[in-house]
């Protein structure tokens, strides 16, 4: 007597692999289509802000980016703003399948009000305990904490809403489940180093008007994020084969 086990039968076995190869075809379909979204979106705020730096010209006297760079922080701020919060609605990267009340969302909405907003107080401060000027600069100060948030904290309450738990899921190692999800990690890690990097210049001595306090740590904070925007779906098609998203 044979103590193999029967195998199944040859129709039975070539569905199952058609199957399973449809299956992984989907999925691979399914994520390169992603990835075509995040690289249209990311691209939209790259160019975004590179109009930041040259359309506020026709409309206000003398304006530069170095000349007038309050002024620019508050054009980029808003711009970047506005155009994650609309592609957030058109693309919906984290769609929740629940159906929410209109009570519901203006709360959500408040509750993403409110954390853009402890979220500049708290940049401000370790902006400050970093070295920055604690009484004089004031504004300066605050307006580059604002562009930071712009940069790492609206992009987690558009795509994870006020939720810190999957904030913190997300931050954490092998925490992303979902290319959106890596796209948040690259692009806010590029921010922080460009601020963090551009703040080396301002010390030395080379009387430079770009040294002046925040330019070249804004600046920094900008070439990070328009960086992290084009390095994460390039990293995240590069590295999709080894990608693997569960449901958190």
């Amino acid at each position: 007597m044979s103590s193999l086990l029967p195998l199944p039968p040859p129709d039975r076995w070539a569905r199952g692999c058609r199957a399973r190869r449809g299956d992984w075809l989907t999925e691979n379909t399914m994520k390169e289509a992603e990835i075509k979204r995040l690289l249209a979106a990311n691209l939209l705020c790259v160019f975004s802000v590179i109009l930041t730096t040259t359309v506020p010209a026709f409309f206000l006297d003398n304006f530069s980016v170095l000349g007038t760079h309050l002024t620019w922080l508050c054009v980029c701020s808003v711009s970047i703003s506005a155009l994650n919060i609309i592609l957030y609605l058109i693309l919906k990267p984290n769609l929740s399948p629940k159906r929410s009340s209109f009570a519901h969302k203006i709360s959500r909405f408040l509750k993403c009000c409110m954390y853009f907003f402890m979220s500049c107080i708290l940049f401000h401060a370790i902006i400050v305990l970093y070295g920055a000027p604690l009484i004089e600069s004031v504004t300066e100060t605050f307006l580059f904490a604002v562009l930071l948030s712009t940069f790492t904290t609206l992009q987690c309450l558009c795509v994870l809403g006020p939720n810190i738990q999957a904030w913190i899921r997300v931050f954490s190692k092998n925490g992303a489940t979902s290319i959106w999800d890596n796209s948040l990690q690259i692009t806010t890690v590029c921010s922080i180093l460009g601020a963090w990097f551009g703040a080396f210049p301002i010390p030395l001595d080379w009387d430079r008007p770009w040294q002046v306090w925040p330019i070249s740590c804004s600046l920094g904070a900008t070439f990070g994020y328009m960086a992290g925007l084009i390095i994460a779906p390039l990293w995240i098609h590069w590295n999709r084969k080894q990608l693997t998203y569960k449901s958190r």
